[in-house]
Formats: structure tokens, sequence, C-alpha cells
């Protein structure tokens, strides 16, 4: 093959490549930072030998046109004894819209905790000790709003929460509405401002009456994480 013909190849090669990325930051706007299990609690009591905790961006990009954002969700058992049968749930609040999680299946509304919008569950088999499992998450987020997130960690029939991360909020201080995405961070109330600088109205009514309270890290430093889901324990279907 003649070096011209070689170089022709490459040069079409790094153009599809290019192509390819350009159109998964429009879609899925991924831009993640390190994994943080910031805003996490253990609630009820794992079996021994048995330690559950979740993780999830320090930061995500949103699509300011499409408002679409992809993020990872983990699940870990740093313990020195396999889990048994577990499962993950994913859950949005406010602006914040989770459209699917692979591998996972939908919460039906009536199920949903009281608050949220979206949600799947993750059923997991068993979790080996030291080992983890991640999930990519498609959601999207209204920069207009606050938007919050939350990974509890479940018995298979959910009778049991052995941790919980969240409602923990994604946001910005200083958003951007003019540009083509918008950076969050993990632990930051959003404070929404229009093109002209003023500042929007929070989202819904009594959203800081939820049963977490206040969103953020207020939230498990009054140490009560584990009351949101316990508190709103519907009619459960096991995944």
């Amino acid at each position: 093959m003649s070096s011209r013909r070689m170089t022709t190849i490459a040069g079409s090669l790094v153009t599809a490549a290019f192509s390819t990325v350009m159109i998964f930051s429009v879609t899925a706007s991924a831009d993640e930072g390190p994994a943080s299990s910031k805003g996490g609690k253990a609630v009820d009591e794992a079996p021994a030998g048995v330690e559950l905790t979740t993780t999830l961006p320090e930061t995500i990009s949103v699509d300011n046109s499409s408002q679409k954002t992809e993020l990872t969700a983990t699940v870990k058992n740093d313990g020195s004894k396999d889990s048994g049968k577990i499962r993950l749930l994913v859950v949005g609040f406010d602006g914040m819209t989770v459209k699917n999680v692979q591998g996972c299946s939908p919460i039906e509304e009536k199920d949903l905790p009281e608050g949220s919008n979206s949600g799947f569950a993750c059923p997991i088999d068993n979790l080996a000790a030291g080992k983890s499992k991640s999930y990519t998450v498609d959601a999207t987020f209204d920069v207009k709003k606050t938007g919050k997130i939350c990974l509890p960690v479940q018995t298979s029939d959910g009778k049991k929460t052995f941790w919980q991360q969240g409602p923990v909020p994604f946001g910005t201080t200083n958003p951007s509405p003019n540009a083509p995405a918008t950076p969050l961070l993990l632990g930051t109330d959003n404070k929404p401002v229009a093109p002209g600088g003023d500042e929007l109205p929070k989202t819904g009514v009594g959203r800081d009456l939820l049963p977490l309270g206040a969103a953020g890290a207020s939230l498990m430093a009054a140490g009560v994480a584990g009351l949101w889901w316990s508190q709103r324990r519907p009619r459960r279907t096991t995944y």
C-alpha cells in the first residue's frame, strides 16, 4: 500500500473518531470528575462482614440545549464477605430526571418515594467482597431548577436499606446560560440565573419540606438520611 494511500486512510479514521466524540458530547454531555460518596450514610445494619457504599462523580456536564447528561453510579462492597442478593436504586428529584439506567428496570410511579420524579431498580445477585459494580445513568437536568439524585442500597425485597447516598444535589453557583454546556458539582445547590441576570424562582412549593429537609450537605449533617426511604415505603415490588 502506498504511503499516500495510508495517509489518506489514517486521516479518514481520525476524522471519523473526532466526529463520534463530538456527537457523544452533544447527546450525553458526560464530563465526570473523581468518584465521591458525599452525602452518603449507613442506615440499617448490614450482615456481618458486608460494607456497602455508593459513589457518584464529583462533576457532571449538562448540555444546555438538550438538557441531557450522563453519569456513573457505583455500588461497592468494601467488606470481607459477599453481600448476597441486594439492589441499587437510582432516583431523581426536582430538575434532575433519570431517563435510563443500563441493565436496570424503571420503578413504577406508585412505588417512587415522595417528592421524586423518576427511578430505576438495579438487582444484584451478589457483590463479592472487595468488588464494585457501576451503572451508566442517562438523565436530564433542567438548569433553571434545582436537581438531586439518591442512591439507596437495599435488600432485594426493599425491606432494609443498608446505605443511602442523598438525595444529594448537583448544581452550580455560577451558571452560564449562553454556554454550550453547564458543569455541575456534586453536593452543590443549583443557583439558576436567567440570561439577563435575574434569579429564577425555586422549583415547586414546599420542596424544603421533603422528609430529608434542606438539600445538600446539611441533610447528612442532620444524620437523618435513612428516614427518607424508611418513612416512604409504599407497596414493594421485588425486582
